[in-house]
């Protein structure tokens, strides 16, 4: 960074100018469109679009090259603007593809090939972990996967728990067993749901320990569907200590995308592991407890646990 006696600050563009000093080339104040960046940011994202169907996305360089700039400039610019690199951009745009034709009944191999996979080995290398079961299982509606779950008592009401041999995929909060129930068949339409209160009991004493402040990380596995900017999101929220909180636009701008307070807000709701992937460590950006699925003052109380827990420790 220059020294501040080897800065000159001038009113405008026209001053500089008459100073001997050229307008930059990377933000153009010049142009009357303002900052061009969005505009060929969209463009890459339409060339991207138009080459999902090859067996790899464009180069960066091509990439570059398509919009004028630098292939470190336009990667970190892009990362800025969407909140993912082109290439985790191009891979999350063709799991939506094949998640679409898997949902109207296509085929698992027609389907992976319209939607870009260059190869069957390619797509469940690929799509397996973020769809968080094979993609057969997911055209099934999850036909094959074996759920247990389990009911119980904690601090907070009802806790639900259910999860594959993979992980944990669901930790549900509410006041009666029905409705957690019934959110559990709509999420796993498909799935075989068998009750084992046993084969859970270690993982609900993980849990309930946590919330009492017996277990300081919940680190358990998980099995769980996610876009990429969902797990980006969701590894932020884990990476909030216990007693601290964030707001949506801090957790956009850890993620890369800055402007992204509203999708931050969307991944948070949609966390089918509460808890686990602690959501409700995110507030407004004036501090307000905004909403949380499983109510606000589960979310007020689950804060006030970790206050009283740091407060204890320091």
């Amino acid at each position: 960074r220059p020294r501040r006696s080897q800065v000159r600050f001038y009113p405008g563009p026209d001053e500089a100018e008459r100073a001997g000093f050229r307008a930059c080339r990377r933000c153009h104040p010049r142009s009357p469109a303002g900052d061009p960046r969005p505009a060929w940011v969209g463009r890459i994202c339409r060339l991207i679009e138009q080459h999902l169907d090859d067996a790899e996305p464009p180069t960066l360089a091509r990439l570059s090259a398509s919009a004028g700039v630098g292939p470190h400039h336009l990667q970190r610019t892009f990362k800025r603007l969407v909140g993912l690199s082109p290439r985790e951009w191009a891979e999350a745009r063709r799991l939506e593809r094949l998640k679409a034709r898997l949902k109207d009944g296509r085929g698992v191999t027609e389907a992976g090939y319209e939607a870009g996979y260059g190869s069957a080995g390619r797509l469940y290398e690929r799509a397996s972990g973020p769809l968080g079961m094979p993609p057969g299982t997911y055209r099934r509606g999850a036909k094959d996967v074996s759920l247990i779950y389990t009911v119980t008592d904690s601090p907070l009401g009802r806790l639900l728990v259910a999860a594959t041999d993979r992980g944990v995929s669901a930790v549900y909060l509410g006041d009666a067993d029905g409705p957690l129930e019934a959110a559990l068949r709509e999420e796993y339409p498909a799935a075989e749901r068998r009750r084992d209160d046993a084969g859970l009991a270690p993982t609900v004493q993980a849990i309930l320990a946590h919330l009492e402040g017996r277990l300081p990380r919940l680190d358990l596995p998980l099995d769980v569907r996610a876009t990429a900017f969902q797990w980006k999101v969701w590894q932020a929220l884990r990476a909030i200590p216990v007693g601290e909180t964030r707001s949506y636009g801090e957790i956009a701008k850890a993620v890369g995308r800055p402007t992204g307070a509203r999708a931050v807000a969307r991944a948070c709701a949609t966390n089918p592991v509460s808890i686990v992937i602690p959501c409700h460590r995110v507030v407004g950006g004036d501090g307000r407890l905004t909403g949380y699925r499983w109510g606000v003052e589960r979310k007020r109380a689950l804060l006030a646990r970790e206050e009283a827990r740091k407060a204890r420790r320091a």
